[in-house]
């Protein structure tokens, strides 16, 4: 994931998913479900910002979506400008990448 100071994002995504860091280079910064478990999401610095869409987008489906889009937020996700009546809730990273809390699926 390209990101404008890899620490920083990584260390929030490793909170946000329960995930471990496996590198934490400030240029290559690394986390996994588990030290020696794969795929993991590695986060590189680079020179420019976000400026669109992103075209990976990750959606969380946790058994309680009010709990876990308040636990998000207070890591500092913060909600999508456009806020539609969806069954879903789109939020944003601290760098704001965008990624959906969706509700229970359906049986």
């Amino acid at each position: 994931m390209d990101s404008s100071d890899p620490v920083a994002l990584g260390r929030w995504w490793a909170e946000a998913l329960g995930w471990v860091v496996v590198d934490d280079s400030p240029e290559e910064y690394e986390i996994r479900p588990a030290p020696d478990r794969m795929p993991g999401l590695l986060f590189v610095r680079v020179p420019e910002t976000k400026d669109r869409k992103n075209r990976l987008h990750f959606d969380f489906r946790p058994d309680d979506q009010r709990a876990e889009v308040t636990r998000l937020l207070g890591l500092g996700a913060r909600h999508a400008d456009a806020e539609a009546e969806y069954p879903w809730v789109t939020l944003l990273d601290p760098e704001g990448n965008e990624f959906c809390v969706l509700g229970v699926r359906a049986a």
